[in-house]
């Protein structure tokens, strides 16, 4: 707390302690040889009658302990003309008889006891606390409810929620979150498309609050809102493109397991917190801060439910190649996001295939009806291999390279299936093709990375938007605390 925002304490020897506290107990009789002879002004934090006759100052609403940041009782502070300038934590002869000037102090006690917690810093009170005093602690605007106003209603009235309930953003819950990153509440985050809003770490924990985070989920929530906000990804784009896809947001290092994130049974799906509310603070973010709401600059055809919440971590552990993130260019061991720009994902069923190169036709036949078995350049695909597909590669020794490059060989596709007309679909490249096939994917449009159960031989892909100047890229963001 800077000294403006803390009141001048009277000059010369100023005490904090409690009774519920044994060594302020001991303190005691010091206290009163101290106040014999100096200016010693008490503050007590439990009972306005402790210590008796000092005539303590009642301190039982802990605003002076707050606002002087008292961490332990008993401290003896030195005062002169209203400023701090010596300190004394607990009981420890040396500090005290330095910091009075008074030898002697004691003689009866033990040379050093350890002091009790103040109960400004108890964790049941402490946000409390910082919300009753800590004035403009928070930049973001008040809204005041009517005494009738439901909250959860107000929160969909006011245009904010993303369909279903949202956590409401008291100030205490702001305050909480915010403890989850050493990033200052006023640093600017990114600016937000589509409105390029200029976005605080305290506006992104707001979100967070709402999307039902907890603390230790706000770094990579910061994270991932600094790559949807890179031109590379185009979050504008994304938005405005009638197109069913979104944000999808990947996971990597050890943060993962850190903060309980599903990479394994249902990893797509529900029932994991870290997963689906980091997902939709991000949603939150671009709709509340940005102004990408659905129907106005959100043009989406159809949409897909991810765009309500799509993350999800990597199976690093039990994977037989290097994760995503190092893919992309991370330190081994960082924790990192990816964003891709994703559809709704894809299941690819193949239980008989044994051998690599079976296993990867399947895929191959697969990715080539991404979007549509013509369109071909234009969409990057993220292929999620399961556990159980992951092993038939590694017996058999393939890298993942070795899968990327051969999957690009088999998506080479010659210009006759191509072109419009060709098997009765008007859809289709122009006729006057001047190169004889055409693959797929651009170089690197196809990345890979392991998730979901260990039980089912299954895959999924996750079919990208359009790549290129007027598309989206991949980012990588590494997370910081």
């Amino acid at each position: 707390m800077s000294d403006a925002a803390r009141p001048d304490l009277p000059t010369g020897l100023v005490a904090f302690v409690k009774r519920d506290c044994p060594t302020c107990e001991l303190v005691a009789p010091v206290l009163e040889v101290l106040a014999a002879g100096q200016t010693l002004t008490v503050y007590t934090q439990d009972d306005p009658e402790f210590p008796a006759g000092l005539d303590p100052i009642d301190d039982t609403q802990l605003e002076c302990s707050w606002r002087h940041g008292i961490e332990v009782v008993p401290t003896l502070l030195r005062v002169e003309k209203g400023r701090e300038i010596a300190r004394a934590i607990g009981w420890h002869r040396g500090d005290w008889v330095e910091l009075t000037g008074v030898s002697g102090l004691g003689h009866d006690l033990p040379e050093l006891r350890p002091g009790c917690g103040s109960r400004s810093v108890d964790p049941d009170l402490a946000l409390e606390l910082a919300v009753r005093f800590g004035g403009s602690a928070l930049q973001s605007r008040r809204v005041t409810l009517a005494p009738l106003e439901d909250e959860m209603e107000a929160l969909f009235d006011r245009g904010w929620s993303d369909g279903l309930p949202l956590v409401p953003p008291t100030e205490k819950r702001v305050l909480a979150m915010l403890e989850g990153t050493k990033r200052a509440p006023d640093e600017i985050v990114a600016e937000v498309p589509p409105d390029l809003v200029p976005c605080t770490v305290e506006k992104v924990a707001i979100n967070a609050v709402m999307a039902g985070c907890r603390s230790d989920y706000l770094p990579v929530v910061l994270a991932a809102v600094e790559a949807a906000c890179t031109d590379a990804f185009n979050m504008h784009g994304l938005l405005a493109t009638t197109m069913p896809t979104g944000p999808v947001i990947i996971v990597n290092g050890p943060i993962r397991r850190a903060i309980g994130m599903n990479f394994g049974r249902n990893v797509f799906g529900q029932g994991n917190r870290a997963n689906l509310t980091i997902g939709r603070a991000l949603q939150l973010v671009v709709r509340n801060m940005g102004g990408g709401r659905p129907g106005e600059v959100d043009r989406a055809t159809f949409g897909n439910p991810g765009k309500l919440a799509f993350c999800f971590a990597e199976d690093e552990e039990g994977s037989p190649w290097t994760p995503l993130s190092t893919d992309l260019g991370a330190e081994p061991g960082q924790s990192t996001v990816t964003l891709f720009p994703g559809e709704g994902p894809r299941s690819i069923v193949d239980q008989l295939s044994r051998d690599p190169e079976s296993l990867a036709r399947s895929y191959a036949v697969n990715l080539r009806t991404l979007h549509h078995p013509k369109m071909v350049l234009a969409f990057d695909c993220l292929l999620a291999i399961g556990p159980e597909h992951a092993r038939v590669f590694e017996e058999a020794g393939w890298s993942k390279e070795q899968l990327v490059a051969r999957l690009h060989e088999l998506l080479v596709i010659p210009k006759q299936e191509l072109v419009r007309g060709a098997g009765g679909i008007a859809e289709g490249m122009p006729e006057d093709l001047p190169v004889p096939t055409l693959p797929k994917f651009r170089p690197g449009g196809i990345l890979v990375v392991h998730c979901g159960g260990e039980a089912g031989l299954f895959s999924a892909m996750i079919g990208g938007w359009v790549t290129g100047e007027m598309g989206s890229q991949p980012v990588l963001r590494e997370i910081r605390a």
